[in-house]
């Protein structure tokens, strides 16, 4: 989406990423080697995490032993692994094609856990350490004496305090500019709505949350990212983030980050460009009673609705409704067709080879849809991590193999995909051929609803063509003046809801309160 419309946004374009997941240089699984592939398949950038350094380890508790031990052997391991991982990250670093950040994470019980990331490629473990810190003053302190630009950045900030939660007494914006707010933890923007808290660290806690941190007045964006634990950043439905930068580059991205012009996302590639009196996500604008809010959306599927809220509550609500295109009209447009593998039984690992093709018609866009293994699963010790690819075959095909396993559960998938951007009309057609199988879909067909494929009988791996949405569903433009006077800072932010339940959060813009503008 091109946001140069909105004023704040000039120059800028949205590229999306993962600061947050982990393979088997710790604790964890896969090689780092496989996890740069697989965040190669679908995002613009991307930090995969060493777990480091844990320094109020709860070894006085004789339940947790099993625990105490695991994090300190992946530590060791972490801690021999870190100058050739130093190395690796930095040579996959490719400007203007694929960007990369070293990180690590430091836990805490009582401040909550902070990944660290340095911007810059020279030096080596002596100029980028891991940090032995026993507290996060401390940790910030060792941090600003570095001759290297950092952030420390919080996340799954939702638990209770004490309990690795957020800790909003010790919170400073001057190193975190950012706070991890979605991740396979769920999602921790305040103690209600989707995403709940699951893990066996416990639920979510109203003052642990970022709609809580706002309120205390602290000043920071938010962001998703997936905490996967099996070499697979950008793992779909399982948090990413959007930036809004004027270049794909170390430099550029790392000051998108640090002037908060950032957002979450659960999975789908949605543009989300917010604006207030001209000023972009993440601004600090000047007093003004009246706001001039713009909303600007591209998503993946159909937008459900956006929600402008200020401080912490709905104000603007835009719903859009679906327009089931009639099965024989003959509506040439743009439309998203995502085609989704898997399902099957649990005892089978299906393979696919997928190629598809546009034919009377154009491919505009693919976005893919990959998960690799569960975040958290425990694959086989001889488990290839890096088994997806995909690639454009001419102007108007795409293909991809991966292989899928059983779904987790009733309302967990474990599919892969890609959402197709197509051109054309109902007499446009998809062409797959699926491992040998051709499938030859009209687009007219998709219209009114879904098309499946088995590949056997009963209980066997199928594919799904979803319904073809066309794009004045799956994109929006609001604009609304909304006139509040505070003589306190205030705040706005946006939520988007895609019917595909794929959602977006956006950093804040504030205002500043009258008392702030009579003070300069």
């Amino acid at each position: 989406m091109n946001a140069g419309a909105l004023r704040g946004y000039e120059a800028m374009q949205v590229f999306y990423g993962d600061l947050h997941n982990h393979c088997g240089l710790s604790y964890g699984h896969g090689a780092l080697a496989a996890a740069l592939d697989n965040a190669r398949l679908q995002l613009d950038f991307a930090s995969v995490t060493v777990h480091a350094v844990w320094p109020d380890l709860p070894t006085d508790d004789p339940y947790l032993g099993y625990l105490v031990d695991y994090h300190k052997k992946g530590f060791l391991k972490a801690e021999a692994a870190w100058p050739g991982y130093l190395a690796a990250v930095d040579a996959a670093n490719d400007e203007g094609r694929f960007v990369t950040y070293p990180s690590f994470e430091w836990h805490s019980m009582h401040y909550g856990d902070h990944c660290v990331y340095y911007r810059d490629g020279q030096g080596g473990a002596a100029a980028r350490p891991i940090i032995q810190a026993e507290d996060l003053p401390a940790l910030r302190h060792a941090v600003g004496e570095l001759q290297t630009p950092a952030l420390l950045i919080p996340h799954h900030i939702g638990y209770r305090q004490g309990y690795r939660g957020i800790n909003w007494r010790a919170f400073r914006e001057a190193l975190s500019p950012v706070v991890e707010i979605f991740s396979f933890h769920g999602q921790s923007l305040s103690s209600e709505g989707p995403y709940p808290y699951l893990h066996s660290m416990g639920p979510r806690h109203e003052q642990s949350t970022a709609a809580y941190g706002w309120a205390q007045g602290h000043v920071f964006g938010v962001i998703g990212s997936t905490d996967h634990h099996n070499a697979f950043p950008g793992s779909y439905g399982y948090g990413r983030l959007g930036v809004w930068a004027r270049a794909l580059s170390r430099d550029a991205i790392w000051e998108a980050i640090a002037q908060r012009r950032t957002y979450a996302l659960t999975g789908d590639r949605m543009a989300v460009a917010f604006a207030l009196n001209g000023h972009a996500m993440g601004a600090l604008a000047p007093a003004d009673e009246e706001r001039w809010i713009e909303v600007a959306v591209q998503g993946g599927d159909s937008i459900d609705t956006i929600d402008v809220l200020h401080n912490n509550r709905v104000i603007h609500r835009e719903s859009r409704f679906a327009q089931t295109v009639d099965a024989g009209a003959d509506d040439a447009g743009v439309y998203t067709v995502y085609v989704e593998a898997g399902w099957g039984e649990r005892s089978e690992e299906a393979h696919w080879d997928v190629t598809m093709a546009v034919a009377q018609g154009a491919l505009l866009d693919v976005e893919p849809r990959f998960r690799g293994y569960s975040p958290t699963a425990a694959p086989p010790d001889d488990a290839d991590f890096a088994y997806t690819n995909w690639g454009r075959t001419g102007e108007n095909g795409v293909w991809f193999r991966t292989k899928t396993r059983q779904n987790l559960s009733l309302h967990t998938p474990a599919t892969e995909g890609m959402a197709l951007t197509v051109a054309g009309d109902a007499h446009t057609r998809l062409r797959l051929t699926v491992n040998g199988e051709l499938i030859d879909v009209a687009l007219g067909e998709l219209f009114t609803g879904t098309r499946t494929f088995y590949q056997g009988g009963f209980v066997s791996p199928a594919i799904c063509l979803h319904r073809a949405v066309p794009q004045a569903e799956s994109s929006l433009r609001i604009g609304f003046l909304h006139r509040a006077r505070s003589t306190q800072r205030d705040w706005y932010t946006v939520q988007v809801r895609q019917r595909n339940d794929q959602w977006a959060w956006t950093s804040p813009i504030w205002v500043a309160g009258t008392d702030a503008s009579r003070a300069t």
